[in-house]
């Protein structure tokens, strides 16, 4: 059959339009509906970073490598992103105008420098001048001088300036604002009690212009906010004189100097000034250069000030004790005994922190062995690593020095951990170490005994309040066991590791393995549905973008597999005039970030399922270290079975993934499911009907 694909970055654009849609709908608060807009831009400035980067580079490359490795040519690829983002911005501004007409129904106004008050422009003065002033270095631009650094995450004010009797073109400067020091939004003070007053920073210093260049005594200026996305791919050199950190380090610095692939600006700028701006960033009509609104930046809205608390009481779901920790015993004595589920942000990450600072304080406990991609800035997980050093353990901490726009983080938290003792490992070459594994030892009574957990996200109590994963904490002797063998494979890496790997029997891991034990899954439902009998899978994944599972999902569903997916962003699959059974996938935006990967596979009953570090896509499958845990507590395999079904029946916040992408939500007769609230009742049920048992 003649196979199909969506190209991998187009249907991630239509990922973040559900995140625009989330912004778009009224049903959202508002508060809600201003960090969605914040989030949407956040995802677009990677994109640009990464995949723009990484697209503008393939275009170097040969037809037939580009092809295998995009579905399409990069250049038609590119085109296609630039006319979706520029309707994607225009629907944002509409969107960011709306909202902020419903603001000001809440007595809530964003205030410009043309719009204050008397008592404002006092405060606004002196604000500048006590807070902002002394991080204010304006660099006058003229043709003949050369483009200043421009910093990649950083917003710039392009002002024009002149005098009224002024035969002259205007004189020009560019402002870097800086949020990084004094934070993007001020509050303002208001003579009316129930008024929100919220002033930017650049409309701070846009009202302070006249002071800021009274020693050329201009009288006209106008300002326009503009940024620069640059190319955040990392080169590393093969310097052997160089180990891998100093190579990051290097990485970094040379970053800062990628090429640029987006040129946002404000339509409203001075045309000679964006001309001037365009030509000494060595833009030209193939780089991604878009008019837009007034605001830009606009990640920093995802923490805009807390001033609807009057109008929109946040709805009551506090993260809640699992019900196996509400009554006191220590986590590690539970474990021991039985396996147990986390699913957040429903349930507390605490029972993680106190595993790790119980193992800290245990005199029997030997060693910790942890990996850690993406840890928090001021990280308790660090700090029970660290204390547990101190306290004489053996700790070994797997550092992915790699983890896209967290390797600065990385480096530093390997600084702070050798001089604790700690040994960090930094992987194996050109392999990233994506899997979230932890194992602890402990001997007591003549018995070395192991614990501890594998997980579908990072080791970050902070994301863990607001991304949807799962953990296992778990004794199981095969899981630890085969935990083990990854740690022995990450402290003396050979060229030939994969044999230790595929003697894993409890863990799918990758790179390979997973892959062969997925399809080895895949045909066996196959088989079972060219018998006539039943066969169903269900995925729940990040994206899938990987060409080979793609394919094997149309042989199953041609062969009449029932397929269901329930995928966040990436999908790269469409259905088939000639399968047997329609695969039926759908995609969940809502208040938290759906980041669990849990894999689900009828086989005649006995019904496998794991939860997954890996996504679908050849990167991780191939070219990374994951992990996938077998579930093989019946107890709990119901409980994520149940959690899958209760996000298939979504019918409020889940869109149609079509071959069109054209993100229509889900609409039936059934009764209405709004997964996240239904996945938080079904859980709290379970603690409420423990703790009923526990008090009878």
């Amino acid at each position: 059959m003649s196979l199909h694909f969506n190209p991998r970055d187009i249907t991630w654009l239509a990922f973040n339009e559900r995140v625009l849609q989330e912004a778009m709908d009224e049903n959202v608060p508002l508060h809600l509906r201003i960090r969605f807009l914040g989030i949407f831009s956040n995802n677009l400035d990677e994109f640009f970073r990464v995949r723009v980067a990484g697209l503008k580079r393939a275009m170097d490359f040969k037809e037939k490598i580009i092809s295998e490795s995009f579905y399409q040519p990069p250049s038609k690829i590119l085109q296609k992103i630039n006319d979706i983002v520029i309707t994607q911005q225009q629907q944002f501004d509409k969107t960011w105008k709306k909202i902020q007409t419903e603001m000001a129904e809440q007595h809530i106004f964003i205030k410009t420098s043309k719009n204050l008050s008397a008592k404002q422009k006092e405060f606004v003065r002196k604000y500048f001048d006590e807070v902002v002033e002394s991080n204010v270095i304006p660099i006058l631009m003229h043709e003949n001088t050369p483009m200043p650094y421009m910093r990649d995450k950083s917003l710039y004010l392009g002002v024009a300036m002149r005098k009224k009797d002024w035969n002259y073109q205007s004189n020009y400067a560019i402002i870097e604002i800086p949020s990084r020091f004094v934070g993007r939004f001020v509050l303002l003070p208001t003579e009316n009690h129930d008024e929100k007053n919220v002033m930017l920073l650049e409309d701070v210093i846009t009202f302070n212009l006249p002071h800021i260049f009274s020693y050329f005594g201009y009288d006209e200026f106008a300002a326009n906010a503009f940024k620069v996305t640059k190319d955040a791919e990392m080169d590393l050199d093969n310097d052997i004189r160089t180990n891998f950190a100093e190579k990051i380090e290097k990485g970094l610095k040379n970053r800062r100097k990628g090429k640029p692939t987006r040129f946002v600006f404000d339509k409203d700028m001075d045309k000679a000034l964006l001309e001037l701006l365009i030509r000494k960033l060595n833009l030209s009509k193939k780089d991604s250069i878009i008019p837009g609104g007034k605001i830009h930046n606009f990640k920093h809205f995802m923490d805009f000030p807390d001033v609807f608390e009057k109008y929109e009481k946040p709805i009551e779901r506090t993260s809640f004790t699992h019900q196996d920790f509400e009554h006191g015993e220590r986590i590690t004595d539970v474990i021991l005994k039985k396996d147990v589920l986390l699913t957040f942000p429903y349930h507390t990450y605490t029972p993680v922190i106190d595993l790790l600072r119980e193992a800290a304080m245990d005199p029997d406990v030997k060693s910790i062995q942890i990996t850690a991609y993406r840890l928090a800035d001021n990280s308790k997980i660090s700090n029970a690593l660290i204390y547990a050093a101190r306290n004489g353990k053996e700790v070994t901490v797997m550092l992915e020095l790699q983890a896209r726009f967290d390797e600065e983080s990385n480096l530093k938290w390997k600084e702070m951990f050798e001089p604790e003792g700690i040994n960090v490992l930094i992987g194996i070459p050109n392999k990233k170490v994506h899997a979230k594994l932890c194992v602890i030892k402990k001997r007591a009574n003549n018995k070395t005994l192991q614990y501890g957990f594998v997980s579908t996200g990072n080791f970050n109590e902070k994301t863990a309040r607001i991304y949807g994963d799962h953990l296992l904490m778990t004794s199981d002797r095969g899981i630890m066991a085969d935990i083990n063998k990854v740690f022995n494979v990450l402290k003396k890496p050979k060229e030939d590791y994969l044999p230790v790997l595929k003697t894993c029997k409890s863990l799918l891991v990758c790179p390979e393995f997973m892959r062969e034990k997925i399809e080895h899954h895949i045909d066996k439902e196959i088989e079972e549905a060219k018998a006539g009998r039943k066969a169903e899978m269900i995925v729940k994944a990040n994206s899938v973008s990987d060409r080979a599972l793609i394919t094997k999902l149309y042989e199953a569903a041609k062969a009449g597999v029932v397929i269901r997916m329930i995928v966040r962003g990436i999908y790269c699959a469409v259905n088939q005039k000639d399968f047997k059974e329609k695969i039926k996938a759908i995609s969940i935006v809502d208040e938290y970030l759906e980041h669990a990967r849990v894999m689900y596979f009828y086989n005649k009953g006995a019904e496998d399922i794991y939860i997954s570090s890996a996504d679908w896509m050849t990167r991780n499958l191939d070219y990374r270290i994951e992990a996938a845990a077998k579930i093989t507590d019946k107890n709990l395999k119901k409980e994520l079975k149940d959690i899958l079904d209760i996000q298939l029946k979504d019918n409020v916040k889940a869109r149609i993934l079509d071959k069109k992408l054209r993100n229509e939500y889900i609409e039936d007769d059934n009764k209405e499911c709004r997964s996240q609230i239904e996945t938080y009742n079904y859980l709290k049920s379970k603690t409420s009907e423990k703790t009923k048992i526990h008090n009878s």
